[in-house]
C-alpha cells in the first residue's frame, strides 16, 4: 500500500480493535532480579503511552510500600491511558489497589482468583463456593471504588471450564467490564484455547457484553501464539510486556504482538491496535536498561540482528529490493536510517537538540549529567552515535534515586596475567562519606565485587553475568549486567561504559543499592524506620 492509499484507506473497524494491556511494571518486575523505583515506573510509564498502549498495570499495590508509591506516581503523572492497580480478591487488597490508582485520570482494579483444582487445593485450600464468594465480594467492592473493574480467573486454562463460567457470570453480575482469561502456566496450546474460550462463551452468554482479555505465558514458547488464537475468536484485550519479560519464561511480548497486528492485519480479518509502532526500539532499550534484562540479538522485533543481514545472498536480495528480505519496513519500529554523529567539540545546545529529535524531554540537571558523561565518552571515543546517546541517556535514567544509595567514585585494578587480581574501590554513601576497601579475587570481576561488598558492607553472591556491546566499533560501548544473591533475595544491576570493568563495578553497585532499597521497604512494612 502506497502512502497515497493509506491517507484514503477506510478507517479501521472499531469492533475489531485489540486494546494493548501492558504489564511491564507488574509482571515483568517479579520477574528474578528486577526492582523498578518510583521513578523509573514513571518514566517507563510515560514511555508506555507515547507507544500508545491503551492500559498500564504499574503494579501491585500491596505488595510493598514502595510498589504502592510506584503504582500512585504513575497514576498521577502519566495522564491519557487506564491505570490498574492489582489485587487478590480480599478487601485489603482491593482496598489498597483501589487507593493506589484514585488519581488517575481513568483509574482501574484488577482484581483476581485461581480457579483451578490443584490452586485450591494446594495453595488457597479454598472450596468452590468460597472461591465463588471471594470474586464475587472482590468485584462488588471494587465498583464501589472506581467504574472499571478487570477481573480474573487464574490458572484458567488448567481449570473446569463449567467453573469458570460460573465465576465469570457472578464477576461480571457485580459490575466486571474486563474478564481475563490467563493462561497462567503457559501449559495450553493455541486450539485448546480456542476451544476453551469458545466453551466458556457458549456456558456464559453475558460474557459477550465485557471485553475479553487473555494474558499468555511464554513457558512453551506459545504465549504470542496462544494470544492471537484468542483474539481470532473474539478476544479483544491481550496482556504481555515489552520485550516479553515477566514470571518464569515471560509474557507475551506486546512488540510482537503490535507488529503482527499491522504486518499481517490480512490474515486476521482485520484486527488491528492502536499503538505508535514507531516507539517501540526506545521503549524496549528503556526497559532493558531499566530492568537490567538484556535483550536476545535474535529476538523477533527488538534485538539488534532484527534487521540486519550478514549473508552475502541476503544482502545482494535487500539491496536489488528490501522486500526479499524484510517483510517489515525498519523505520515502522522506530529505526533510524541514519546515525547522529556527536564529538567532543559538541556543546550543551547540540546535545539537547539531538536528545529532543530522539525522544528525551530532560530537565536541567538531568542534561548536566547526560552533558557530563557525553564529554566523558566523546574524550575516549572522539565521534558518539545516536546508539551511543542512547546508552548514556537510559543509563543515566536507571540511577538508582534511593536515599540508600552508594556512588562509585574511584576504581582501581591490578594483576598481570598469572598475578592475582585486586581491586581498590571507593565509595561514597547517601551522606556523602567515603568509604575506601580493596580485595583480591579468582578474576576482575570477583575482586571488584569483593571490594565493593567490603566498602559497602553487604555480602554477595553472583548468579548471573553478561557483557555486550550496545554500539559498534573497537571503541564500543559495553553494558554490563549482573544478577546477585544479597541477603537471600535476587536483585539485577546493570551500566554501560567503554571499560567494561568499570560498567561491571558500577552495574554491582546497583545491584547493591536495590537490596538497600528493598530492605528499607520492608523495614517501613514493619513499622521501623
Amino acid at each position: 500500500m502506497t502512502a497515497h492509499d493509506e491517507q484514503h484507506a477506510a478507517p479501521p473497524d472499531p469492533d475489531k480493535r485489540v486494546l494493548i494491556f501492558d504489564t511491564t511494571l507488574r509482571d515483568g518486575e517479579q520477574a528474578p532480579g528486577i526492582t523498578l523505583n518510583t521513578r523509573e515506573k514513571v518514566e517507563i510509564g510515560q514511555q508506555l503511552a507515547r507507544l500508545g498502549v491503551d492500559v498500564i498495570e504499574a503494579g501491585f499495590p500491596i505488595a510493598s510500600p514502595g510498589d504502592f508509591e510506584g503504582v500512585r506516581a504513575v497514576a498521577q503523572e502519566v495522564p491519557d491511558v487506564i491505570v490498574a492497580g492489582l489485587a487478590r480478591a480480599n478487601e485489603r487488597d482491593v482496598t489498597t489497589a483501589g487507593e493506589a490508582v484514585r488519581d488517575a485520570a481513568r483509574p482501574r482494579i484488577h482484581t483476581f482468583i485461581a480457579t483451578s483444582d490443584i490452586h485450591l487445593t494446594y495453595k488457597l485450600k479454598m472450596t468452590r463456593p468460597q472461591v465463588l464468594e471471594a470474586a464475587t465480594q472482590a468485584v462488588r467492592l471494587a465498583r464501589t471504588m472506581v467504574d472499571d473493574v478487570e477481573f480474573s480467573c487464574e490458572d484458567a486454562t488448567r481449570s473446569d471450564v463449567a467453573f469458570v463460567a460460573e465465576v465469570v457470570g457472578a464477576a461480571i453480575a457485580e459490575g466486571a467490564t474486563t474478564i481475563n482469561i490467563p493462561d497462567t502456566v503457559g501449559y495450553t496450546m493455541p486450539t485448546e484455547f480456542q476451544r476453551f474460550l469458545l466453551d466458556l462463551y457458549e456456558r456464559c452468554p453475558a460474557l459477550r457484553d465485557v471485553v475479553l482479555s487473555v494474558h499468555c505465558h511464554d513457558d512453551l514458547g506459545l504465549a504470542v501464539a496462544n494470544s492471537l488464537s484468542g483474539v481470532q475468536v473474539g478476544a479483544r484485550q491481550v496482556e504481555g510486556c515489552v520485550n516479553g519479560i515477566g514470571e518464569r519464561a515471560g509474557n507475551a511480548s506486546i512488540e510482537e504482538l503490535a507488529m503482527i497486528l499491522r504486518t499481517r492485519a490480512d490474515a486476521l480479518g482485520g484486527l488491528w491496535c492502536g499503538m505508535n509502532t514507531t516507539e517501540i526500539t526506545r521503549t524496549s532499550k528503556m526497559v532493558s536498561r531499566m530492568t537490567g534484562y538484556v535483550v536476545q540479538p535474535n529476538k523477533a522485533i527488538v534485538g539488534r540482528n532484527a534487521f540486519a543481514h550478514e549473508a552475502g545472498i541476503h544482502q545482494h536480495g535487500v539491496l536489488s529490493n528490501p522486500l526479499t528480505y524484510e517483510i517489515m519496513d525498519f523505520t515502522s519500529v522506530g529505526l533510524a536510517q541514519s546515525e547522529i554523529v556527536l564529538g567532543k567539540h559538541s556543546g550543551r545546545h547540540a546535545l539537547r537538540n539531538a536528545l529532543v529529535e530522539m525522544g528525551y524531554e530532560l530537565d536541567k540537571d538531568e542534561l548536566d549529567q547526560a552533558f557530563a558523561r557525553f564529554k566523558t565518552l566523546a574524550d575516549r571515543k572522539g565521534r558518539i552515535s545516536a546508539a551511543d546517546l542512547e546508552a548514556i541517556v537510559g543509563d543515566e535514567m536507571s540511577v538508582e534515586s534511593s536515599d540508600a544509595g552508594f556512588h562509585l567514585e574511584e576504581l582501581h585494578f591490578a594483576g598481570a596475567t598469572g598475578e592475582t587480581p585486586h581491586a581498590r574501590v571507593v565509595v561514597t554513601d547517601a551522606e556523602g562519606a567515603r568509604r575506601e576497601a580493596e580485595a583480591d579475587g579468582d578474576g576482575p570481576v570477583d575482586a571488584l565485587m569483593k571490594a565493593i561488598d567490603a566498602a559497602a558492607g553487604t555480602s554477595g553472591v553472583l548468579l548471573e553475568y553478561n557483557v555486550s556491546a550496545v554500539t559498534s566499533g573497537r571503541d564500543a560501548l559495553g553494558e554490563a549486567r549482573v544478577v546477585c544473591e544479597i541477603g537471600g533475595r535476587r536483585f539485577a544491576g546493570q551500566s554501560v561504559s567503554t571499560d567494561v570493568l568499570e560498567a561491571s563495578a558500577i552495574a554491582y553497585v546497583r545491584a547493591v543499592n536495590a537490596s538497600r532499597h528493598a530492605e528499607h521497604g520492608e523495614r517501613v512494612a514493619a513499622g521501623g524506620v
